[in-house]
């Protein structure tokens, strides 16, 4: 107990020493720049003036990137309200009005020799046609309501004739609902097939070209070439 009331003891001398000791130094301070206030002052106005310049600055940048995030997320919202404009007319098509918009498309984005099916027992190929590189296209397309989900049996059907009934390179699954349920991606991915969302849709529409919005080596396997004349 002894010992620690000395160590407890000389724990607050220092302490009192460390603040007599601060005293002292800023006292020192004090009179010191008061004595040289001719060749202080300058300085201190440089620094101030220094730190004034950063803070603007920062403050600067902050609102700059401030407003560039805000532009962003405005020219955002401005194409996503421009994309459901198009797809409201797009809604206004009838099932078989919609599949040859979306030949017409593959025509604007250069493909060729696209043909649409049109008719039941297609088989899941309800656009053919080939990508401007050769590739073989087969669509699958769903005029469904928006908040309708395609599901992992309408993918399973596609999946299953794509390839093997249609030889496509490329299969793409064009959608009008905003979803595909996890079960569809799920196989789709595994499957190598494009899954074509309403947003993605709506991209195309207006204007966005099919092979961005596919990927390159989008091919089951080995690639086929349209057969040359």
């Amino acid at each position: 107990m002894a010992a620690r009331r000395r160590r407890r003891r000389l724990k607050k001398q220092t302490r009192k020493q460390l603040q007599v000791w601060g005293a002292v130094a800023a006292v020192i301070g004090v009179v010191w720049v008061a004595g040289n206030w001719s060749r202080v002052w300058p300085v201190l106005a440089m620094v101030f003036a220094a730190a004034v310049l950063c803070g603007a600055g920062w403050a600067l940048l902050r609102a700059h990137r401030r407003a560039v995030g805000q532009d962003r997320a405005w020219r955002a919202q401005e194409e996503a309200r421009a994309r459901e404009l198009s797809m409201a007319q797009v809604d206004a098509l009838t099932w078989q009005e919609f599949e040859t918009y979306i030949a017409d498309l593959c025509w604007r984005d250069g493909c060729r020799e696209v043909v649409v099916s049109g008719k039941s027992g297609d088989l899941g190929a309800d656009v053919v046609g080939y990508l401007a590189d050769g590739r073989k296209l087969v669509i699958q397309v769903k005029k469904y309501a928006p908040h309708r989900s395609v599901s992992s049996p309408d993918m399973q059907k596609f999946v299953g004739t794509a390839r093997l009934e249609h030889g496509a390179d490329v299969a793409l699954f064009v959608t009008t609902s905003r979803s595909f349920t996890k079960a569809a991606l799920d196989l789709a991915l595994r499957q190598n097939i494009v899954a074509m969302h309403r947003d993605l849709l709506g991209a195309w529409v207006k204007g966005a070209h099919l092979e961005a919005l596919i990927p390159l080596n989008g091919s089951g396997g080995g690639t086929r070439r349209r057969p040359s004349a």
